[in-house]
Formats: C-alpha cells, structure tokens, sequence
C-alpha cells in the first residue's frame, strides 16, 4: 500500500517558487498597486520641502508665500491618501486572492488524498493550516509585499532629497538605519524556527479539540473530562510558551530599529542647530524640520522592516506547512487512466489473484471470483479476514493493484476516478455523516440538495432503507439536524441514513460493507426486502457476516485469513459442511437462544 510522503521543513526555492507564481497569477493588481504606492511616495516625500518653504517663508513675514505652501500641503497630503488608499485595496486584495486560490489547491488535494496521509496529519492540524497559516500567507503577499515595496520607494524619494540640501548632514543622519538594521539579520533564523514552532503547537492544539469534542460522549462515559482538560491546558502551555518566545524575540527587534531612527533626529537637531547658529543664511529651521519629516518617512519602513521580517519568517513557515498537504502524493490517482465513460460500463466485475498488504502485513491472498452484470455476490468470513478491505478496493478507495480488479474488462486502475466513483457505490460498515440535515446526509451528491424533485427521491430512498416512518416521526422530519458524526440517530438509523445516501447515487455496482451490523432483527428483514429491491438492474455486492443476508445472493464467497476458503451457492456451501454451513449452524443457535 502506497503512502504519502510529508516531508518537513520544505526547501526554500520551492517556498519562493510557489510564491512567486501565486504573486505573477496577480500581477495586474500588483503592478497598478505599486504604481499607486510610488505616487503616494513622491505626493509624501514633496510635503517636507513645503514644510520648509512655509517655514522659511513665515520666519521671513511673507504671509501669502505661507499661505501658497499650506495649500499645497494641503492638496498633496489628500492626493496622498487618495494614493495611498488605492495602493492597500490593490495590493491587500491580491493577497486576499492568493488566500483563496491557495484554499482551493488545498482542498482540492485533500481531496485527493487517502487514509495514509490523514493518519500522519490530523483534521486539527488540517484545519490549522488551512486558517490560520493561509493567514499568514495572506498578510506575507499583501501588507508585506506593500510594506516592502513602500520601503523602497521611501528610500528611493526622501535619501536624494535629503542629500541635495546637505550632503553631509544626510550622510551623518542615516548611518544609524544601516547599522541598526544590519543588527536584525541576526534575528532572521530563531525567528523562522520560532515561528514554525508557534504553528505546528496551534496545530496540534487544534486537533486535540476536534479530537475531544468529536468524541465527547466518550469523554463523559468514561468520566476523562480531568485528564483530557490536563492535557488540553499541557497543549495550551505549549503553544504560548511558543508563541510567547516569538513575541520575546519581536520586542527585541523593534526597540533596536526605533533606537536608529531616535539616534538620526538626535544627530539631525545636533548638527543642524549648530549649523543654524554658524550659518543662518544657508541652513534655516526649516531646514531641520525637512530633515525631521523625511527621516520620519524614512524611519517607519525602517522600523517596520522588524515586523516585515516576522512576516516574512512566519509567512515562509506557512508556506512550508501547506506545501505538505499540496506535494502529497495521493494513494489513488488518474496517472494511467483510459477515456472510459460510464455508459461503457454495465456492472460486471471480476477478480482475479487480488493480494493486497498494509504496512508490510498480508490482508488479502490471491482473491478470486467472478460476478455478472445484475448478479449478486455475498463476501462472508470470520473478523479480521479481510472483508472491508475488499469492499474499499472494489471501489478503489485503497490503492487497487493493477491487474487483479476489473469492471466490465477494463482493469479499474484505469478507469478515471470520475467514472469509477459514478459507476460503484460503497456504503461503509462505519458510516460517516455530516452534521446536517438528514436530507442533505441522503442527498450528498445531489447537485441541489434542496430541490423538491430531490426531496421526493430522498423520501424513496428512505424507503427504501427502511427509515422513513422513524425520520417523518421526528419533529423536523428530513430537516432534523443529526449532529457531530450523527450524534442524534442510533446506530442502526446511522447505518440506514448512509445506505439510503448509496441507493439515491444509483451506481451501477453496489457495494455494501456489513449493511447490517447495527440493526435488529426485524429491522434486518426490512432492509434486505430493501436492497432487494435497489439492487434490481445493478450489480450487487454485500460483505456480511449474516447468514440470512447471504443466503438472498447468487454467490456465496468465504474469506479465511485473507484467503478464498470456499465459495458457492448457500445450499452447496451448507452441504458441504465447511466454514460457512458451521457459521449458519450457530446463528442459527442464537436465533433460537434470543428467542427463549
């Protein structure tokens, strides 16, 4: 049996690479929305120079000179923002859409995936990947893309212009920002590591809730309510020791990048003052009052280079984390599928020398049988013979060997997906239901669930599984929510909901995993009437330990420990006096004992 690979962490040209083609996907509103950044960046960087002529011209008593700067301080600082807004829904919005085309690959491979990959990575952690660390992408594409990119149109507009008014003053007061920033790239490695740490503790904290509160009616019965909410506060002391060791690391880094941007306003009013009182004609106030304002529109993409750095490392985390899901490689995939349509297929199955092993271990033995169109096959055998197992590869819900199951001739690992999965049915002995509506449990895959036309074969169906009196007794009917996994319905009602949900899917061929397991015996009788009556016109094959479900189909096949041990008609194998006539001899018994 295949297995998906999770590898951990994931190489870095191949989280840049996956980045990078997300962000080109984007590109038009990428581009308009530097553009915008880069205006909003010359509008900002022109206020200082109108700071410094009012001023000069105010300590001149030029009034209307003034009064000309104020208004075009006025008319830049609103286009600026007119800019500046138009940027941020730009270039936010592309990373919203980047969000959501991630959660669609997501999706779509999980999908895809099967029971190997869902052992290594639980639904908690899923579900924490695909909110909180597409998240974090969302913020690395838009604010950090943005924040980057106003970065470099700050320093591209304020550094000339401070240098043209004085070289050396410029010079002086921005050797803090490298220095002071050259100082943070020491941070760059804890914070990557810290980061992912935060992630994966959120992760696994939010499978031990969707663990226990799946499963909380067995909490209760088994009165674990102290240890599960020990071990959920262990989880919780994890995840903010993590959490709070990033944050530690964080609160270091912004204090350093503040303290350059203090250290060049100091060196700015220092030197510039001096200058004022040496040489008034030449450097005024509103000099150093230019000076302040371009370093300020300097100092915050300085300053938020830290927290663009946590953005970054969290972000490139992230990546890492869902490129696990999206380079799984699935159990079962279309690699070598033909162009078979359903209406080329008729329901007739066979076969032939199937030996299947999981993790090493022998489940299935060179199994054989052959089954018509519209014929009926009953797999009877003892626990653990290996019953489910092929039922799922019937169905291709495990990796199917190639060469040993074919439907209609052509070998089912060649059937594309689609096909197979509208051609055969598979009704599990564990039933999974969603926490919906009974109808919308029956009607999985209808297109439109809600219909009227749908609800009526919602209704047949339930007929047909015997379950429509029970379901219309209840208050909301078909409408009646049944909860986390169906919490609200018995187990036989739960076993009846998922037959019904196969019966309306009409396949072609039928798979039925033990049908009967959690029902009584009368309820049995009913829903063999049932499938009687649904497998008319449709290949029928139902794995069960019921002699009396067995008896109902053409042919009888036996599992011993993986292997075919008899196979037959009911009257031949009761003859015989194998396996099978001894497994009716004590159902029979017990019949007889439940009846006293």
């Amino acid at each position: 049996m295949a297995a998906e690979r999770v590898t951990s962490p994931k190489p870095p040209d191949r989280v840049w690479a996956l980045l990078r083609s997300m962000v080109a996907e984007q590109r038009r509103e990428v581009v308009i929305g530097v553009v915008f950044l880069a205006l909003s960046s010359v509008s900002a960087g022109a206020i200082p120079q109108c700071i410094r002529g009012a001023s000069d011209a105010l300590r001149a008593s030029n009034a209307g000179r003034a009064a000309a700067f104020a208004g075009a301080l006025a008319a830049l600082a609103a286009v600026g923002v007119w800019f500046r807004v138009e940027s941020r829904l730009r270039i936010f919005n592309a990373g919203r859409q980047v969000e959501f085309t991630l959660r669609e690959r997501m999706l779509a491979r999980l999908h895809q995936l099967g029971p190997a990959f869902f052992q290594r990575v639980g639904p908690g952690e899923v579900m924490s990947r695909a909110t909180n660390d597409l998240g974090q992408v969302r913020l690395l594409v838009g604010f950090g893309l943005l924040n980057l990119a106003n970065a470099a149109f700050a320093y591209a507009v304020n550094i000339p212009l401070l240098f043209l008014r004085n070289p050396k003053l410029a010079a002086l007061a921005l050797l803090p920002f490298p220095v002071f920033t050259f100082m943070t790239r020491g941070f760059s490695g804890s914070m990557f590591s810290r980061s992912r740490a935060a992630q994966d503790a959120l992760g696994v904290m939010s499978d031990r809730v969707q663990r226990v509160l799946s499963g909380m009616r067995v909490v209760r019965a088994y009165g674990l309510e102290p240890s599960e909410r020990a071990a959920f506060d262990a989880d919780v002391e994890r995840s903010l020791d993590a959490n709070l060791a990033l944050a530690r690391l964080r609160g270091i880094m912004f204090p350093v990048l503040g303290l350059g941007a203090a250290t060049a306003s100091t060196i700015v009013v220092w030197i510039g003052s001096e200058r004022i009182i040496t040489d008034p004609t030449t450097f005024t106030v509103g000099d150093i009052l230019a000076f302040q304002s371009h370093l300020a529109l300097i100092a915050w993409p300085t300053i938020a280079f830290g927290f663009l750095l946590s953005i970054l490392q969290r972000g490139r985390a992230s990546v890492a984390r869902i490129l696990e899901i999206l380079d799984a490689k699935p159990d079962v995939d279309d690699r070598d599928a033909l162009p078979v349509a359903p209406a080329d297929l008729v329901g007739a199955v066979s076969v032939r020398e199937l030996s299947f092993d999981i993790e090493g271990r022998r489940i299935l033995d060179a199994v054989s049988f052959e089954l018509p169109a519209g014929g009926r096959v009953a797999i009877v055998g003892r626990t653990g013979a290996g019953k489910s197992v092929l039922a799922r590869l019937l169905a291709r819900m495990l990796q199917t060997p190639s060469g040993a199951v074919f439907l209609d001739g052509h070998d089912i690992t060649q059937i594309p997906l689609a096909t197979l999965r509208a051609s055969v049915g598979l009704a599990q002995q564990e039933p999974f239901l969603f926490s919906t509506t009974i109808l919308r449990n029956v009607a999985f895959s209808e297109r439109d669930p809600d219909a009227p036309e749908t609800r009526a074969r919602v209704l047949k169906a339930l007929d047909g599984a015997q379950l429509r009196s029970e379901i219309e007794a209840m208050p909301e009917g078909v409408l009646t929510i049944v909860g986390e996994r169906g919490v609200q319905l018995s187990g036989g009602q739960k076993q009846r909901v998922a037959l019904a949900r196969a019966l309306l899917a009409g396949p072609k061929v039928l798979v039925l995993d033990d049908p009967l397991s959690a029902v009584d015996t009368r309820t049995e009788a009913a829903i063999l009437d049932a499938i009687d009556a649904a497998a008319h016109g449709r290949t029928l094959v139902m794995v069960t330990h019921r002699v009396s479900a067995a008896a109902r189909c053409d042919r009888i096949v036996v599992l011993d420990q993986g292997r075919v041990a008899e196979q037959g008609t009911h009257a031949a194998l009761l003859a015989k006096g194998g396996i099978y006539a001894r497994l009716a001899e004590r159902q029979a018994i017990e019949a007889e004992l439940e009846t006293l």
